[in-house]
């Protein structure tokens, strides 16, 4: 199999850095794809540099861009982000064409590879977020539990994660789904732990599953944890914390190799799959973007950068 970019499988680390971006239609195709194609040589030589902070960087690429950079070539399920809006509850699709995540033991590194990188592509794209995300304690989230808890392990990450045969010449490709949420922490915070765990499902010292009979239907967990045929439909999970003492959240970052998976855990989460029932976590927090991508394998990306140059080398004998 073609080799993912290396920051798709890589274990959550100490901080994390996310940049969105928005590519205008007037930027140059070739020029492009060529800052695209220096972003992992950037990461791979500053990662070098400070070997224990296993920095790693991952780029994706969304739906609209995709067109414009391979409109021949396209990823079976690359699409944008599909909003849901139901009872006054918003999971918006805000976009973004280029997404950049950085991760590593040190935040100056991070900052430094995003620096470099943003200046890499600011006469091409224009940036439309930027966040530093970091763990919390012994890895939880705002709400004081340990968030990630069902991602899978060892070789079920790439399962979960990476395109395979089912779409051949995107094999080693990841899609990402990115929502960043916002949390009310001082509503959050008036609830007891035991209130708070059946809005979980989870205990929240050690993060045990609740009994059946003791974890309602709209607990987070009961929303989120799907079967079909037998076997739970997982996603590869790379979330981090955010935020400061006016406004914090989660940033969710999802590598999986169908976003068919994460469609049906949103929709279960926002209640519009004819149950009646939404995840009472959404009751404490809100989505306040929405964008899907696709991270080409290393190979993938050459591919590109190559297809481009032969693009510009035709395109100028033709006008010659």
């Amino acid at each position: 199999m073609p080799s993912p970019q290396p920051g798709v499988l890589a274990p959550v680390n100490a901080h994390a850095y996310f940049l969105t971006l928005t590519v205008p239609g007037h930027a140059a195709r070739a020029e492009l794809i060529e800052a695209i194609q220096d972003v992992q040589p950037a990461a791979q030589a500053l990662a070098a540099r400070a070997k224990t902070s296993r920095l790693v960087c991952t780029l994706g690429i969304g739906s609209g861009l995709w067109n414009r950079l391979s409109p021949a070539n396209r990823p079976a399920g690359l699409r944008p982000f599909r909003a849901v809006e139901v009872e006054g509850r918003v999971a918006p699709a805000t976009g973004g064409d280029l997404f950049v995540q950085i991760v590593s033991g040190r935040h100056d590194l991070n900052f430094e590879l995003a620096t470099r990188l943003a200046q890499r592509l600011r006469t091409l794209a224009a940036l439309t977020e930027e966040i530093h995300g970091f763990r919390y304690l012994d890895s939880r989230d705002f709400t004081g539990f340990i968030d990630g808890t069902e991602n899978p392990r060892g070789k079920a990450r790439a399962a979960a994660a990476l395109i395979g045969v089912e779409d051949q010449p995107f094999a080693g490709g990841s899609y990402i789904a990115v929502q960043r949420y916002v949390h009310n922490l001082d509503a959050w915070r008036r609830l007891s732990d035991r209130e708070q765990e059946q809005i979980i499902g989870r205990t929240k010292r050690s993060s045990v599953e609740l009994p059946k009979a003791r974890k309602p239907a709209t607990a987070h967990i009961s929303r989120v944890v799907i079967e079909r045929d037998g076997e739970e439909l997982q996603i590869l999970r790379q979330s981090y914390p955010w935020g400061s003492t006016c406004e914090a959240g989660l940033y969710f970052v999802a590598y999986t190799k169908s976003l068919h998976v994460f469609d049906s855990m949103l929709a279960r989460m926002m209640g519009v799959v004819g149950d009646g029932l939404h995840d009472r976590l959404l009751e404490f927090t809100r989505p306040v973007t929405g964008a899907t991508f696709f991270a080409p394998s290393l190979q993938m990306l050459n591919a590109l950068w190559r297809t481009s140059r032969s693009h510009s080398r035709e395109g100028s004998g033709a006008e010659s």
